[in-house]
């Protein structure tokens, strides 16, 4: 039955994204070119809709049992109101941001979805007490919100977040969550029967109602597969989504070296920094793709790894992304602290 529902949800999302396409151009939900985008006529976008729709029809063949399944369907109808709005209308940053909340409380509240604590690696445990709530709602606001910065290719977003929901799905297998391998899988092939007319070039766009859902469920069922575990166990989300969290962490940092607002528009994300360098649309693309796979790779390894050993991983890391930060310029082209200290030591 699962292979089956697998199979109806991708055939789903390929007959639907045209249907949704002639709809977006109806109901105004274009994309127009300007001074930070990269494609040059009006792109049709909604088409997360289409993505949406063909999950659902997946999970209704499947109807997986558990006790936040409700208040997640509610909470992702909510975020995909919002992402319709603002693909329509472009509604203010305040008020996709309030739409955001309302899907992280229902989650929440009704479902019981939240970080209550974590067992430290040398022993004992932290409580998260009255902060519980606020972390979690950072969390699932935070990687929503990192999904739809990194949507600026074609196939970007939906290939990024693919890669992140298998990666979560093989995760939830080691550790035999069976609801969280359906839901991720689910949306996986939803959504790469969407890239079949989303890839480069592309023939509609995603659009906030496909970045926004994305990472609304990429970040509820990372919290869902990892919540109330070891510490080590809480930094296997964070692994696993390093492309989306990395580019929204450097794009504050960009910013504030800058002396501008931490979340005002800008033409220098990872994929603009890649453009920058030499590379092409597709290459680009690709190259984001193989290095998400990295760490989807890097977050499972670290799940098998001993204490020492996944601390010796996150080190190299974290050493090998602040590099390549450095060299493409991705915090600036004056942010350069590792290769001037390498510099000077080789001198």
């Amino acid at each position: 039955m699962t292979y089956l529902a697998w199979i109806v949800a991708f055939i789903a999302s390929i007959l639907l994204t045209p249907l949704v396409k002639r709809l977006a151009f109806r109901v105004g939900a274009v994309d127009r070119p300007n001074y930070r985008k990269v494609h040059a006529k009006i792109m049709p976008r909604l088409g997360g809709l289409a993505i949406y729709l063909a999950f659902l029809i997946g999970i209704f063949i499947l109807r997986p049992m558990h006790e936040a399944m409700l208040p997640l369907l509610i909470g992702s109808f909510v975020i995909i109101v919002t992402g319709v709005l603002d693909d329509m209308f472009e509604i203010s940053a305040k008020a996709k941001l309030l739409g955001q909340l309302i899907a992280a409380v229902i989650v929440i509240f009704f479902g019981g979805i939240q970080i209550d604590y974590i067992n430290i690696p040398f022993g004992g445990e932290l409580n998260f007490g009255f902060l519980s709530i606020p972390l979690t709602i950072i969390w699932i606001v935070g990687i929503t919100n990192s999904i739809n910065l990194i949507d600026g290719l074609d196939g970007l977003a939906a290939g990024v977040s693919t890669i992140a929901l298998i990666a979560l799905a093989g995760m939830a297998f080691i550790m035999g969550d069976i609801f969280v391998i359906i839901m991720a899988t689910m949306l996986a092939v939803s959504t790469i029967g969407f890239l079949f007319y989303n890839f480069h070039p592309a023939k509609i766009f995603m659009g906030d109602t496909g970045s926004l859902f994305l990472g609304f469920m990429i970040s509820v069922l990372a919290l869902m597969g990892f919540k109330n575990v070891a510490f080590v166990s809480l930094v296997i989300p964070i692994i696993m989504l390093g492309v989306p969290i990395s580019d929204t962490f450097f794009a504050i940092v960009r910013r504030l070296l800058n002396k501008q607002p931490p979340f005002s528009p800008d033409k220098s994300h990872l994929h603009h920094c890649l453009l920058n360098v030499g590379f092409t649309h597709r290459q680009t693309v690709i190259i984001i793709y193989g290095m998400a796979s990295m760490f989807g790779l890097a977050a499972i390894v670290f799940s098998m790894a001993k204490l020492w050993g996944g601390i010796l991983l996150i080190t190299v890391l974290l050493i090998a992304i602040e590099l390549f930060v450095e060299i493409i310029g991705l915090a600036g082209s004056n942010y350069r602290p590792l290769l001037n200290l390498v510099r000077s030591k080789s001198k």
